[in-house]
């Protein structure tokens, strides 16, 4: 089955999507994968940017059977050729033909000829346009509901973007597939760190309730004067309206911001964390849990979207919405030894229940589906 898949959301600063992307890719060239039963799909990693080269800009290799296919043009100008006039098909671009061209995003990639797969992560931009921006703000929430229809396969990493995916933009059930993220390949730490920061990870925007987070931690502070540092490792929101409190007091000296961090980093801040805070009003997955689940770190996350869903009974769910709730979860995982050691080792066993392998072997049943599907829908209009 001769597959392309837009890997533009790996090419730099890989985060959630990114992620996802890269490592669905990985398993499914993996020809060691037992799991995907049948030869070892031919697949297309495309990617078009003015500046950053695909070849140059991979954090980490992908398989050599992989191929690339790297276009000089702008990732903003070929969004609005494929959003607004669902034009070039991608086959002019690659001069190449496929079975199935599978986009990262909510929004088809033109095709000529390919059953055409979609991947939805959360619908949280049709709901809350306010917390989006750029074209995701221009797009998205205005072409979704006409390309999920038109699509003839849509991937979701959970049971919980499934349902929204199904009541919001009436998608049949057997259209959709649940291909979860899979847990890091990282062993848990040997020990754990004495009084080791308090995490966050994720783009610091809106959806992730920064202020909120910022608001707990504050009654943390007023309330055990030891209480570790917080660090918000991410890419920071140019409307993110709560950053001038952090050169105030009581946050001043406390908080600190990271960036962007590779993958190395990444890790060597789980491994140094007290507890991973994750506070998002709505998540579609939540990568951060399942990493710090798998390194042994506890978590405390707000009981909303997945979170529930990848968490389990391994870590505490409080509501995002009330920062006492939130703080006092904070205080019990740093205090109560007892409950951050069974939060570690529930963790650790939750976070192996998520295989990239085996979504991976989900993701070839959704492109055999697609290609039916589509086959189906061309036999009916004939």
């Amino acid at each position: 089955m001769r597959i392309l898949i837009d890997y533009r959301p790996a090419l730099h600063h890989r985060t959630g999507v990114g992620e996802f992307i890269h490592n669905l890719i990985v398993s499914l060239a993996d020809t060691s994968n037992s799991n995907l039963v049948d030869a070892t799909p031919d697949i297309t990693a495309f990617s078009s940017s003015w500046k950053d080269r695909l070849s140059d800009s991979l954090a980490s290799p992908l398989p050599p059977s992989v191929k690339l296919v790297d276009k000089r043009v702008p990732v903003k100008l070929l969004n609005l050729a494929w959003h607004r006039w669902e034009w070039p098909p991608v086959e002019h671009l690659t001069r190449n033909s496929y079975e199935v061209v599978h986009s990262p995003h909510p929004l088809l990639i033109p095709s000529r000829s390919a059953a055409q797969v979609i991947t939805i992560h959360d619908l949280d931009f049709l709901t809350n346009t306010d917390r989006t921006r750029a074209e995701i703000r221009r797009d998205y929430s205005r072409l979704v509901q006409d390309h999920a229809s038109r699509a003839d396969h849509i991937v979701v990493p959970s049971k919980y973007t499934a349902s929204k995916v199904q009541e919001q933009l009436g998608i049949r059930q057997e259209l959709i597939t649940i291909c979860p993220n899979g847990s890091p390949n990282w062993s848990p730490r040997e020990r754990t760190p004495s009084n080791g920061h308090l995490l966050f990870v994720g783009e610091l925007t809106d959806r992730k309730n920064i202020s909120g987070l910022l608001n707990a931690y504050e009654l943390l502070l007023a309330n055990a004067t030891d209480a570790p540092d917080l660090v918000l490792a991410g890419k920071q929101s140019n409307t993110s309206t709560w950053r001038q409190r952090l050169s105030q007091s009581p946050l001043a000296g406390h908080v600190h911001c990271t960036g962007y961090v590779d993958r190395t980093t990444l890790k060597e801040l789980y491994s140094n964390a007290s507890a991973l805070l994750f506070p998002s009003f709505d998540e579609g997955f939540g990568l951060p849990a399942l990493e710090a689940m798998a390194i042994g770190v506890p978590v405390v996350a707000a009981r909303r979207g997945a979170l529930p869903e990848v968490i389990g009974n391994a870590g505490l769910l409080v509501d995002p919405d009330d920062d006492q709730m939130f703080s006092d979860a904070m205080r019990r995982v740093l205090q109560d030894r007892r409950l951050a050691r069974e939060c570690r080792d529930k963790g650790i066993v939750q976070a192996k229940t998520f295989s990239w392998n085996q979504s991976a072997k989900r993701l070839v049943t959704a492109y055999k589906n697609a290609v039916l599907y589509r086959s189906s829908k061309r036999c009916s209009s004939a």
